[in-house]
Parts: structure tokens; C-alpha cells; sequence
């Protein structure tokens, strides 16, 4: 019976690359509470980091319910792992999201535990999840920073069709996605220029976001990939067959040296094979094989002596 496999241990901190993750949208939230005072002349511009702080926040509700649901134990978690600062920092009101600096102090803890050699080991060998939680951080940032951009470039632009918040949003996404429908556009050269690196941005992450998800349903399992290497490694012979066979062996080389009249050559080819019943069973089958064509050869030899006899009597 096979030994049941162990779960991982639960704890609070997850992996490497979900913690730097998160760790980087919560500096990116705080900054968004900076640039919403810097940008408050603008209200269309107001209105993309209120979308983009409404986004932050689901995800940090999300990654609250996914630590106290995961962790050793969910008081210790609440009230002395900072999760209550994590809940309150993810409802939608400004005047909590400063909250969310504890939430670098788990980073910080993490770095200095693991160490920045470790930190970067562990990143490199966990490509997958690397992987994923770079595309969804740079699809992120390139909603948050490219319609901001744009927005501030083509806004007061001379028949600009990119003139709202709800405008700016909608082109990132389109122009990410690679889709285009081609119903706001820039007008502008710096607004063209920013649409191209939105463009090459968004080909990046939604090719090497398709070649993940490929990999992930497509991909053999790792308990797959085991019975994969299980059925090619070479498999042990049976007992009884290999007895049965060095057997016969031993019977057709004693044969052989009868007929040939070669009793010593006979007998010392049958004890040769008989002696083969004593080898482990676990004999390659390039052995056995090359057994077989030594007894052939033999009993070729035998009845060209047989021929010659004959025709000596003649």
C-alpha cells in the first residue's frame, strides 16, 4: 500500500513570489493615496485611481480570506498577525488603506528570514507561480500607469475621443487584450507612442499568459510524469521463466554435444547454461540473448561435425 501523501504545513506567510506580490501592490496603493492629493485638480484622472484602489482593495479582501482561511490558527492570525489591520485596510474608505503598511511588514519579515539569495533561488525554481504573479502585476500596472497616461495626453487634445476616465480604462484594456475594436484611439504622437508600448506590453502578457495556462491543463501531472518514468524503467524477469528457460538451454547444449560427439564440449556447454538457472533473476535480456546465439552457434558446429563424420564413413 502506498504511503499517503503529507499536506503541506499550514502557515501565514505563503509562498515567495505571492508575498512579493502582494507586498508590491500594497507600496502601489499607498502611492495611489499620494497621487489621488497630487491630481486632485483632475477629476477624470480621480476617477482612474478609484478604480484602480476599488480593484486593490477586492484583491486585498481576497488575500485576507485566503490567510485566515489557510492559517494555523485564525485568532493568533486576527489579532497578533496583523489580519485584523489586513481586513480593515481592504474595505473601500482612504482613511484606512494607510493600514495596508503592515502588509509590508510581512514582506519585510520574509525578506529577512529568507534572505535576498534565498528569496531569489526560490523565484528562479518556482518559475510557474514567478511567472504568473509577474503577468498579473505588470497587467496591473500597465491598466493603472497607461491609462493615466493616456488620459492626461489625449484629454484636452484637439479631437481627442479619449476624453474620460471610463474612455481611458476602456482603451488600456482593448489595447492590452490585443483586441482593438478601434472605437477610441490616439490622436496625438505621444498618445500613439504610449498606445505602441501598451500594444508591446500587452502581447507579452497575454502570450506568455496563454503559454502558461497551456502548460497548466495541457501539461502532464507530476503523478503522470511518475508513471511515465515508472513504465520505462526495465522490469525484473520471472522466476519461473528464466528457470524454464536456462533449463531448456542446458538440455539443447548437452543435445548438441551428443550428437557432435563432443561430449566434453556438450557437457561443458550445458553446464555453462545450467549454471545460468543460479543467476539472479533480474538478468538482461542482452544476456539471455547472447546466450541463445552462443547455444545456436554450438549446435551449428555439432551437426557440421555430424556431416563431416557421415561423409568420412562414405
Amino acid at each position: 500500500m502506498a504511503p499517503r501523501r503529507q499536506r503541506a504545513p499550514r502557515s501565514e506567510l505563503k509562498n515567495t513570489a505571492y508575498e512579493i506580490f502582494i507586498g508590491i501592490l500594497s507600496i502601489l496603493s499607498i502611492v495611489n493615496l499620494v497621487l489621488m492629493y497630487a491630481l486632485a485638480s483632475d477629476p477624470a484622472l480621480q476617477l482612474v485611481l478609484s478604480v484602480m484602489n476599488g480593484l486593490f482593495s477586492v484583491i486585498f479582501l481576497g488575500d485576507f480570506i485566503y490567510r485566515i482561511s489557510t492559517a494555523p490558527s485564525a485568532t493568533h492570525y486576527f489579532f497578533r498577525g496583523f489580519g485584523w489591520a489586513d481586513l480593515l485596510a481592504s474595505l473601500p474608505f482612504a482613511q484606512l488603506k494607510i493600514l495596508r503598511i503592515f502588509r509590508l511588514l510581512r514582506v519585510y519579515r520574509l525578506m529577512r528570514d529568507l534572505g535576498p539569495r534565498t528569496v531569489w533561488t526560490t523565484l528562479i525554481h518556482d518559475r510557474a507561480n514567478s511567472a504568473l504573479m509577474t503577468l498579473l502585476l505588470m497587467g496591473i500596472l500597465v491598466l493603472q500607469f497607461g491609462s493615466l497616461a493616456i488620459l492626461a495626453v489625449e484629454e484636452d487634445a484637439e479631437g481627442s475621443n479619449i476624453a474620460s476616465a471610463s474612455d481611458a480604462l476602456w482603451y488600456t484594456v482593448v489595447t492590452i487584450s490585443t483586441v482593438g475594436y478601434g472605437d477610441q484611439f490616439p490622436v496625438t504622437n505621444a498618445g500613439r507612442l504610449i498606445g505602441a508600448l501598451i500594444i508591446i506590453v500587452g502581447v507579452g502578457i497575454f502570450g506568455t499568459f496563454t503559454g502558461y495556462l497551456a502548460n497548466l491543463f495541457l501539461g502532464p501531472s507530476r503523478s503522470e510524469e511518475g508513471a511515465d518514468a515508472a513504465a520505462d524503467a526495465p522490469t525484473e524477469p520471472d522466476t519461473a521463466d528464466a528457470a524454464r528457460t536456462t533449463t531448456d538451454a542446458a538440455t539443447q547444449g548437452i543435445a548438441a554435444g551428443a550428437v557432435s560427439g563432443a561430449v566434453a564440449t556438450g557437457a561443458a556447454a550445458g553446464v555453462a547454461a545450467a549454471g545460468a538457472a543460479d543467476e539472479p533473476a533480474a538478468d538482461a535480456a542482452d544476456d539471455r540473448e547472447a546466450r541463445v546465439r552462443a547455444l545456436l552457434a554450438q549446435s551449428e558446429a555439432a551437426m557440421a561435425e555430424v556431416r563431416r563424420l557421415l561423409a568420412a564413413d562414405r
